[in-house]
Order: C-alpha cells, then structure tokens, then sequence
C-alpha cells in the first residue's frame, strides 16, 4: 500500500478550516439558563433574524482551530524570520522595545474622544515627535495626521494647490490656473493618482541614461508657464541620489512652482541630509518604513507630512501645539486654521505608530540615526559589488540604500526575472521587488536595510549566484520553482483578477 503525504504530514498538509469541521466538535459550552427562555421571534422583528441555519460554519474545537492556525502561521515568511530585500520598501526589523512602549497602558487604554486635560502625555508625545521630523527633514511644519504613505503624499500635493490658489487667486478661467504636476517616469506608482485626486494633470520628466532626472526635458516642460509643481523621490527608484536635486529645484521654483519630494526612500539620508536644506517645499514620511513601525495587515500606517514655513498654514487640522494654557493643558488642539486643506484623517492619526517611530528616534540619538542610515548605504552596496559581475547593472551609478539589477545575461538562457525570484524562495529568501522601476527591462530592486549583518548578506550573495549559475547549467531548475513550498508557482495574475473569496462545498459549488 502507497502512503500518501497528506496522510502523514499532518504540518505540511493543511486543510481549510470548513474541511477539518466535524458535526458536533466545539469550544464552548454555554451555562444552563437560570431565567425563563424567550422566543427569539418575540425579541426581534421578523425582518432583522437570519432566515439560514448558520449552514457551513465551521465546527471545531478549540483546539482544533489553535493548531490550525499555528501550523499555517509558521508558513509565513516575515521580517523576524530573515532579511526581506524588497526594494523601495525598507523593510527593516521592528524593535521590540518600540512595540512594548506602544503597549504601556496610560497609552494604549487612552480614548481618542479623551479632554486635553486628560491626554496631555498623549499630545506630549506628538508634539515631541514633530519637533523631531521637523530636525530631520529640515521642514519647519509637520502634521502627523495621514494614515499611510500615499495619504501624506496627496496630502502634501494638497497643500501644493491650496497654496498656489493662495497665492495666485483661484481665476475663473482654468486657462490661468497652474494645473500640470511634472513626475519623473521612474516614479512610485501613487504619485499620478495623488496629482490627478489633486486636479492636476501629469506630464512626465525623462531620466537619463545613468538614471537622473533629465535637467534639460525639466527646464523645457517648465517653460509652458503651468506647471504647479514637480513630485520627486529621491534618492530616485534606481535607488540613485539627485545630485543635481538643487538645481531641479531651483528650475521649479523659478517657474512658478513647488516642490514635493517622496519620503519613501528617506532611510538613505536620515542623519545625513535634510530635503529642506535641498530646496524641497513638501515632502511625506513612512513612518513604517524609515522608522520602523511595522508594516503589514493593511494597517494601521503613518505618512507625516512636513513642508516650510510658508506652506504651514495650509496643513491639515487640528494641529498638536505647544504654548497653551499652563496647568492642565500645556499641549492642545488648533483647530483654527483658516487656510487648512481641513482634516484629511479621523482624529489626530494612528497614535500607535507615532509612539513607535518616537521611541525609535529617541534610542537611536543623533549619532544612532546617522549610523543607520550610513550600514543602510554600505549593505546595499556590499550586495551591488557581490553580484556586479553576475548580473548586469542598468546604470553605472554608485546605488544608495538599494541596488537595481536586470536579467538581461539569465534571459539569454530563457530564464526572467520572475524565476529568479521564485528560486530565491528555495534558499530560504524572501524575493526581492520585481519589475520595477518600471523603466527598466526585467529590474530587480534589491533593499537589505541596515538590520540585516554580513553573514546573512553574503548568504543572499551566493544565493543569487548559484541561481545564475543554474540558470546556465540547469534552467529547467530555476523555471519551475519554486520546489521547496507547499504549493508550486500560482498564476498571480489570475488571483488577482478572479479571486475566490467565499468556501463552498464541492458539491454546492459543482451546482453552481
């Protein structure tokens, strides 16, 4: 008799939760009834109860549902497990000693609808964490209210109209109205939508052959005399820093317009330069990224936005300040902003990350952050030298916190991009962020972030070489993997598209 794998490898075979239901099987038992029982049609309308039987919930003991989700949470791949080399993420390691400040309970029990007097540690903690990213970013003016990336990113852009009809006036004939946000064609995907939520329309920057913003397609576009603004993210998404980021802005802002740059990328400059000392009039921070809170279960993320002076009074409110009344409310909420974009967040943003991102800040010091940031650069660069001679390289330009490189030498061979990274999960690596930039053919962009040591840097070195090398000798390795997994390679694309969202029993499904 053949002994099949599912039926010995309870942990490597998992069923779905409705499969392992068992008539009868629960994890609970409710106490008998010491008052006289009621009808359920005398206690609600007809119209409000169910007119099912609960048919297909589930029916498992505690037990039962325990190990079934333990087994399928050690399948996970996660940043407590190893490095995560997604590129344009900054996927760094959350320390735990942020999470356990994130938990002291006169913070986590804390009511967002608590009075000022009553939430002034809470408001303390804010304020204190403003002044910070004010240092950092060299911008003077900061709200912590967006909840995510992109949300401080069109906020920021936002502000940019609002403070152009501010200055401009708000003409009624849209012909003199600035309304064309130039983006760099290696840009993050959300920075067109934002201009365009925004009522811009986009007109696209080249880059050049080393992967720089095109000075001379810059100053032609801003020659049309309408262009509000320039969205930029640097260093760039070639993961090459700007060196001409004065003059880009220098050009902008003699045209008439304002400068947003993209945080996203901040983890190669915090310590070590400020985009306000670069000409930079707006720009937002991940806090998930570069002060690492966590990232992941879609929420809940921090996008602070910080800009000049100039651009202050156009943040959204409330804004957390300092100088109120003394005694019970040192710290307080202005609401009374007139030139405010308005509130882009319920209440004041998600307090949990700020707490986090400041006790990040205050444990690194001054000397902590700049030394993050400068093993950030170096491990990026250890893995651009380690594999310069096995993959091609599109630009020949020194990479800041992450490299970029294409499958132009696998390809020869048959094998993508796609299959490289798929091998990668064999070695026990997370794959690195595939096809993007998008300007570059088959890229492969590749962060390490500064939480990542040697040894594990030189074993995604010999990782990577060892596929290219399969690549060559054996390729039909390398374009069926991934081997090592539960289930073999998906059709993603078809996921996405046409997901199943709902169980049903096969021969409820089968008469469909």
């Amino acid at each position: 008799m053949t002994i099949t794998k599912a039926a010995t490898h309870v942990t490597q075979n998992e069923a779905l939760v409705f499969e392992r239901s068992q008539t009868g099987r629960r994890g609970y038992r409710l106490p008998a009834l010491d008052v006289e029982e009621t009808a359920l049609d005398e206690l609600l309308p007809a119209e409000l109860r169910r007119e099912d039987d609960l048919e297909g919930v589930p029916e498992l003991s505690e037990p039962d549902v325990v190990r079934h989700f333990t087994r399928i949470s050690t399948w996970n791949y996660n940043i407590d497990l190893g490095l995560y080399p997604l590129g344009s993420c900054t996927m760094k390691y959350n320390s735990r000693l942020n999470e356990r400040v994130a938990r002291i309970p006169g913070f986590a029990a804390l009511h967002p609808l608590a009075p000022e007097e009553d939430a002034q540690g809470a408001l303390e903690v804010m304020y204190e964490l403003q002044r910070h990213l004010a240092e950092i970013t060299g911008l003077p003016g900061v709200s912590l209210q967006p909840a995510a990336g992109a949300h401080g990113e069109l906020t920021g852009v936002m502000m940019i109209r609002a403070a152009l009809d501010a200055r401009d006036g708000t003409s009624s004939d849209e012909a003199q109205r600035r309304k064309v946000m130039l983006i760099p064609d290696s840009a993050h995907g959300t920075n067109p939508a934002s201009a365009h939520l925004s009522g811009f329309t986009v007109k696209t920057i080249r880059s050049t052959p080393e992967g720089l913003t095109d000075l001379d397609n810059l100053r032609e576009l801003c020659a049309s005399g309408d262009v509000a603004g320039l969205m930029l993210t640097n260093p760039n998404t070639c993961g090459i820093f700007e060196r001409n980021i004065k003059e880009i802005c220098a050009v902008v802002h003699e045209a008439g317009g304002l400068v947003y740059m993209d945080g996203a990328n901040m983890n190669a400059l915090v310590g070590v330069a400020r985009p306000g000392d670069m000409g930079v009039d707006v720009i937002h921070l991940n806090l998930h990224k570069t002060f690492s809170t966590p990232h992941g279960g879609g929420g809940p993320g921090s996008g602070p936005c910080c800009c000049t002076a100039e651009l202050e009074p156009f943040l959204p409110v409330p804004r957390v300040t300092s100088g109120g009344e003394t005694g019970d409310t040192r710290f307080a909420l202005e609401y009374d902003r007139p030139q405010s974009v308005g509130r882009v967040k319920a209440f004041y943003g998600n307090f949990g990350m700020h707490l986090r991102a400041l006790a990040y800040i205050l444990t690194h010091g001054n000397e902590g952050l700049r030394e993050a940031t400068e093993a950030a650069v170096l491990n990026a660069r250890f893995i651009a030298a380690g594999l310069a001679d096995t993959f091609d390289s599109p630009f020949d330009s020194p990479p800041m916190h992450e490299c970029l490189f294409t499958d132009k030498r696998q390809s020869r061979k048959g094998v993508h991009t796609l299959d490289i990274a798929k091998r990668l999960i064999d070695y026990g690596f997370h794959p690195m962020t595939i096809y993007f930039p998008l300007i570059v053919s088959g890229a492969m962009l590749i962060e390490p972030t500064e939480s990542v040591g040697r040894a594990e840097l030189q074993q995604f070195v010999d990782a990577m070489k060892e596929i290219a090398r399969e690549a060559v000798e054996d390729a039909d390795t390398v374009l069926n993997a991934p081997h090592t997994t539960r289930i073999g390679r998906l059709d993603e694309a078809a996921a996405a598209r046409k997901p199943v969202l709902r169980w049903r029993p096969a021969e409820r499904a089968a008469g469909a």
